[in-house]
């Protein structure tokens, strides 16, 4: 951080990246899927909920799993769990952002619905388990005070 003295004064002075609000609350979409998802609520907690056509389901804590990567945080969810066939997890793209003054933004980024295959007949459990079906999203970006 730059320190600059002048008399029997201090200013300091930090750079643009030192000052840059990241935003902690999510709002996305494509045409009948919504998610929402915030790092943190009132209760400390990440939440995530995710509605498509009809079905909604909240997820909190640690039923949400990140990842730091190059591309971004990548934060995912299950979606559906069955015992016999396999599961399928609802991931989002988060991207890099920096909020200006007014602590909004609008995005564009990517969500992905990973099918993972799974039988009791260990046979059936060969080649390609996982299949992606990826899903463009936009939405607005804040950062709020919980």
């Amino acid at each position: 951080m730059p320190v600059a003295a002048f008399a029997d004064e201090v200013a300091i002075t930090t750079t643009s990246a030192e000052s840059q609000q990241q935003p902690n609350l999510y709002d996305l979409k494509n045409g009948s899927l919504q998610i929402n998802y915030s790092t943190s609520g009132i209760d400390g907690k990440p939440h995530f909920s995710y509605t498509k056509n009809k079905v909604h389901l909240s997820f909190s804590g640690d039923e949400i799993r990140t990842a730091e990567t190059d591309l971004g945080t990548v934060v995912s969810v299950t979606t559906t769990m069955t015992v016999d066939s396999g599961s399928t997890s609802f991931s989002i793209l988060i991207p890099k952002i920096n909020l200006d003054s007014t602590k909004k933004s609008t995005i564009k980024t990517q969500g992905i619905e990973t099918k993972h295959t799974f039988s009791m007949i260990p046979t059936f459990n060969k080649g390609q388990v996982d299949t992606y079906k990826v899903i463009g999203l936009t939405g607005k970006v804040s950062f709020v005070m919980f």
